[in-house]
């Protein structure tokens, strides 16, 4: 939201502004004012996203809807006192539940933003006419005036932790369940198997059947030298019941 609001100033002053600016001395348009456009375009947002909010507040504004609130104020106050801080969050309380926010310092760096904010008299005719003269003057070139601030309902990004705790955990069962499968098709394979051949070869040589095959020595491993002894094992019983009879 706080990039959509960047574009939209900067479509506002590239596009908008020139196109009309030779209107400001009979009449004064406020949607060329950056702050205005953007504020007005992303008002729309709650009717589909309940609780999304943005406002540029500011300590002096031109248009009375963009004074700062309590909250808002010490933002700027953190902005103006910490020349390095570039964005700042938190969580407050509202009225309908808690609030993720998060905060970027308005700064005067254009000359041209002064041109309307600098003294009364600098300013058009025709913003006085519609805003007065008491307020929204006195700004300074790299000043922080404001800030813009964007909130959503706390529950948003609960939901959203939610959803990836709920995705990464279903993900780590998923992984722990092929795992399982791979191993015990690999046990399996590996030694049950073979085990349970070499115990059925042993119980018919028990009862001295020697014509069932030999063992499989081929394996590696330890089973495949397992195999290989019980098979040396055999033909030496194979032969001391053949000198026996």
């Amino acid at each position: 939201m706080i990039e959509t609001a960047r574009a939209i100033r900067s479509y506002t002053v590239e596009n908008i502004r020139p196109k009309l600016a030779d209107q400001h001395g009979t009449v004064f348009h406020p949607e060329t004012v950056p702050a205005f456009a953007a504020t007005e375009t992303l008002s729309r947002l709650p009717k589909e996203y309940q609780g999304y909010a943005y406002k540029e507040a500011t300590l002096n504004p031109t248009n009375p809807r963009d004074r700062a609130a309590d909250w808002e104020a010490d933002l700027i106050s953190a902005f103006e006192h910490d020349s390095s801080l570039t964005k700042t969050s938190g969580v407050r309380d509202t009225p309908n539940g808690e609030s993720l926010y998060i905060a970027h310092p308005i700064r005067i760096t254009n000359e041209a933003c002064l041109e309307c904010h600098s003294v009364p008299g600098a300013a058009p005719a025709s913003m006085l006419a519609l805003y007065g003269d008491a307020n929204g003057f006195g700004w300074k070139h790299n000043e922080v005036v404001g800030t813009q601030v964007v909130s959503v309902p706390m529950s948003i990004p609960q939901a959203n932790a939610n959803r990836a705790f709920v995705t990464f955990m279903a993900s780590l069962c998923g992984v722990f369940v092929v795992l399982f499968v791979v191993l015990n098709v690999m046990l399996s394979r590996i030694i049950i198997r073979p085990i349970t051949d070499m115990a059925r070869i042993a119980d018919e040589v028990s009862i001295g059947n020697f014509e069932i095959a030999e063992f499989n020595e081929a394996r590696s491993g330890e089973i495949g030298r397992l195999g290989a002894s019980f098979n040396r094992m055999r033909r030496s019983l194979e032969q001391a019941m053949g000198m026996i009879s």
